[in-house]
């Protein structure tokens, strides 16, 4: 998006955000977007090349306000030394429910995102926002080896496949309707946290 601001920036976007999360993306409409924004085609065109464009920025927008959520809601309750992985990933998904609480159209947005894996515009926003969560992930996995919360007869290349697989791989898993409902998602997380804490933890 270039980045002079206009009038009804915020309009566009709550439009967009209402299509996209009542529509796939193939039939979310950009001329009702347009419409239901208030501004004509030539505004929009300054500000964003087409469809996809405004798609990707929301899903970057929205994944970035969740991290920075969760990071802060981290930091601001006391951790301590015997805080180990498995109730580190407990707090963190009780602080991404609370995030889909406050920002439910984020939410609505991630779980449609979600059923489009197999599209190619999954495989273009999958580029686009790079492995920030894979990094973050492998950071918690190799603090965790050093801290020793794992099994130390297990080898560390299998623990960081595991961890890394199950959590990336989450909504693979649990794609029924039913597991996008917030606190279903938070009850799948706890069960997968426990599965991983009585198979890897000491």
């Amino acid at each position: 998006m270039k980045q002079k601001t206009f009038a009804k920036k915020a309009e566009l976007l709550n439009a967009a955000l209402d299509e996209f999360t009542k529509k796939t993306y193939e039939d979310a409409s950009l001329n009702r977007i347009i419409k239901n924004a208030g501004i004509s085609k030539g505004t929009f065109y300054y500000h964003f090349k087409d469809k996809q464009t405004l798609y990707l920025y929301l899903l970057e927008h929205a994944v970035k306000a969740k991290w920075e959520f969760i990071e802060r809601k981290t930091k601001e309750i006391n951790l301590n030394e015997t805080t180990d992985i498995f109730e580190l990933f407990r707090i963190q998904a009780a602080f991404g429910i609370e995030f889909a609480k406050c920002c439910p159209q984020y939410h609505k947005l991630g779980t449609m995102f979600a059923k489009e894996k197999g599209k190619e515009i999954y495989d273009i926003a999958i580029k686009m926002l790079g492995d920030n969560p894979e990094n973050l992930l492998k950071n918690m996995i190799d603090k965790a080896i050093a801290d020793r919360n794992f099994r130390e007869d297990l080898p560390e290349k299998f623990i960081h496949k595991i961890i890394s697989y199950l959590f990336i791989h989450f909504t693979d898993i649990f794609q029924e309707d039913e597991d996008f409902e917030i606190e279903r998602m938070l009850e799948n997380v706890n069960c997968l946290v426990d599965f991983l804490r009585n198979g890897l933890g000491k």
